[in-house]
């Protein structure tokens, strides 16, 4: 009997089932693409990921110093393939998913901080990501300090004073950077991050099937993340499907405690038991 194929969801938990180290973020993101490219065949893209990390580990076999390993990333990604970042349409789409980004060779800060990670780690390049509020950068991580690297202005380096300038002024001078904020995100913390942008675009233009997509994989990579439980539990009821938007709703009252909507979500679970009476 033919084994039925795996679907993006279910490959995407299997990938996150293994160790955090071994998460590849490029598949798991192509995986998150297919829902808007269903045929999108993985293949060619990891080969391309392959090719280029090869090229950055010839760029860089001269030696281990920071430095030289930073230029040789930028060098192939920034100055040979002219990666940079979208910003004449920022809020495409297309810059969130992986396969465009490698198309088209224009991203958003996240996914050209994943494609920078990702080589980095091909080519035996410890890369990490960084999730400062509001922007997305890269960091190599060496013994007493940390070289930071902006992938979306094309492996600009950055000091910590430049990190908290650059928050500062995304956010009018209203937040301000923590020691936190550079702290490297998990594999699943940069996923979630890579979603939340995508839930942010669908939710805005209202494609609630897409978004629903979306925080279906949140759900899978913070399961514990009661808000995410919540938000697709609204989302299935703006598609008319009752029950599951009930059961989500539920399990977020039982799990999320006293939360400050607990009031409005006990009136939208009256309301849906209405609609499936009416």
């Amino acid at each position: 009997m033919t084994q039925k194929p795996k679907t993006s969801r279910e490959e995407l938990a299997q990938i996150l089932k293994g160790r955090d180290s071994s998460v590849d973020l490029v598949r798991a993101s192509l995986l998150i693409a297919q829902d808007e490219y269903p045929l999108l065949d993985p293949t060619p893209y990891l080969k391309k990921m392959d090719s280029l990390a090869t090229r950055v580990a010839k760029e860089t076999s001269a030696g281990r110093d920071p430095m030289v390993l930073v230029s040789g990333l930028n060098r192939v990604l920034f100055d040979e393939e002219d990666f940079k970042g979208n910003t004449d349409d920022y809020y495409d789409p297309r810059n969130s998913f992986i396969n465009e980004v490698l198309d088209r060779r224009l991203g958003i800060p996240i996914t050209l901080s994943i494609l920078y990670m990702e080589v980095g780690r091909r080519a035996d390049i410890p890369i990490v990501g960084i999730g400062l509020p509001g922007h997305f950068i890269a960091g190599l991580v060496t013994p007493g300090r940390t070289l930071y690297v902006d992938p979306y202005h094309q492996g600009e380096l950055m000091t910590v004073k430049d990190c908290a300038d650059r928050v500062a002024k995304i956010f009018d001078g209203q937040m301000a950077l923590t020691p936190n904020h550079l702290e490297p995100l998990t594999p699943r913390g940069i996923l979630i991050r890579l979603l939340t942008n995508l839930k942010n675009i669908y939710m805005e233009s209202r494609s609630f099937a897409k978004g629903h997509a979306v925080i279906d994989k949140m759900v899978l990579c913070a399961p514990e993340e009661w808000s995410h439980v919540r938000d697709r539990g609204l989302v299935r009821y703006h598609l008319k499907h009752y029950q599951p938007a009930l059961a989500d709703l539920e399990l977020y009252l039982q799990n999320a405690g006293d939360t400050p909507d607990r009031a409005d979500i006990l009136k939208l679970e009256k309301l849906i038991m209405k609609e499936m009476k009416g």
